[in-house]
């Protein structure tokens, strides 16, 4: 019986980019970790980039021919796992084709879900890629081409067969990020798209964000930092947040929290909007990558809420950190952290003062702790 789920494990590299190059890919049972199939081969002179390409290439073929239904791919090539989830653009023009080649082979999977990976979990393919770069290069091979290489295995493990998620996680702390959608406005109660406009917070957002902050103190009593989106209703949020938290706490705005750009539908209802621009909407609702007439695409509101939580992990490791901002940008992390579809942007549903939490660790590892909390304002009529 084919395996509904596998794991694809790939790597790829050159020596001297571009330099003598090959790629290696491992298929498991995402079940039982058991080794399914390998891949290596090599590439001739070819760069870093092509390579990590051709290694995921090899692995998605590899499920494909295995009768996957679903695939969760692990590389440490950051620049091929953000291209693949479309938060980096594909600027080189030789990678473009391997990149389509690759998205044509998502595409005959159920759901691919990419996730990147330090180097240290990514052995067995680094091994193989290593050793079609010795071949490349005219060299005895430097690691086996099959089987697991040397590692240390989780405890009481088989190491010929123990999948890397079941390795012990290191021993590093988690940043927490704790995610406020603002406080309702009036066009939250009236439910009109509400972007750039600088809308303030109505007599009840206020209330709400009083809630708010009294609850964010209770979750983390000791906050590294509270960022804001630059548009009032988000800074007032963040401003009762850090009184709660005791005034120590100053509120940092940063640009790459705003709002979605929704262009010419600001301030319309979605069935002004359905009535006026009935093919527009059909194109928005079903891709990130378009953007509302004069507007900004949820794939580049992605880009900028990506930036924003690489940037948080580098400068807090270990701590907590409230982000107050607004539906979209919200729901893009939340997309990312659950690994989940596009279809998740229109399903998701985050009320005013809405709160989630997620735990982010330094070796990729992510936990969603809470979605959309809002029994804080369980007494606000």
């Amino acid at each position: 019986m084919a395996p509904r789920v596998v794991s694809v494990e790939a790597d790829g590299g050159s020596r001297g980019n571009p330099g003598p190059a090959g790629y290696g890919a491992v298929v498991r049972d995402a079940e039982t970790g058991a080794v399914l199939a390998e891949r290596s081969e090599s590439l001739g002179t070819a760069t870093n980039n092509v390579a990590e390409y051709q290694g995921l290439i090899a692995g998605l073929t590899a499920a494909a021919e295995l009768g996957a239904a679903e695939v969760d791919v692990r590389m440490d090539s950051k620049l091929v796992v953000e291209q693949m989830c479309g938060r980096w653009q594909i600027k080189h023009p030789g990678l473009r084709p391997l990149a389509a080649q690759a998205a044509g082979l998502v595409g005959r999977f159920a759901a691919v879900r990419f996730t990147w990976i330090p180097r240290e979990q990514n052995r067995h393919a680094d091994a193989l890629a290593n050793a079609a770069m010795d071949a490349a290069a005219g060299r005895p091979p430097s690691a086996p081409t099959t089987g697991q290489p040397p590692a240390t295995p989780a405890t009481g493990s088989d190491p010929a067969t123990a999948p890397a998620s079941w390795e012990p996680r290191p021993s590093f702390t988690a940043t927490r990020l704790i995610l406020v959608r603002h406080g309702e406005t009036e066009y939250t109660e009236q439910r009109r798209y509400s972007g750039r406009g600088d809308v303030p917070l109505s007599e009840k957002g206020r209330a709400q964000v009083r809630a708010t902050g009294a609850r964010v103190a209770e979750l983390a009593p000791s906050v590294g930092a509270v960022l804001s989106s630059p548009l009032s209703r988000c800074t007032a949020t963040a401003a009762s947040i850090a009184e709660a938290l005791g005034g120590d706490v100053p509120v940092r705005t940063e640009d790459d929290l705003i709002e979605c750009d929704f262009g010419q539908w600001e301030g319309r209802t979605f069935t002004e909007v359905r009535e006026r621009w009935p093919g527009e909407m059909d194109a928005w609702l079903a891709s990130p990558r378009i953007a509302p007439p004069g507007g900004e695409s949820f794939t580049h509101v992605a880009e900028r809420a990506h930036r924003v939580v690489t940037g948080l992990l580098s400068a807090y490791p270990g701590e907590t950190v409230v982000v107050v901002s607004h539906v979209s940008p919200i729901k893009l992390v939340l997309r990312d952290a659950l690994a989940a579809g596009d279809g998740f942007l229109h399903r998701l549903f985050l009320d005013a003062a809405g709160i989630s939490v997620l735990d982010m660790w330094p070796d990729g590892g992510v936990a969603v702790r809470t979605v959309n909390d809002t029994a804080h304002l369980a007494k606000i009529d």
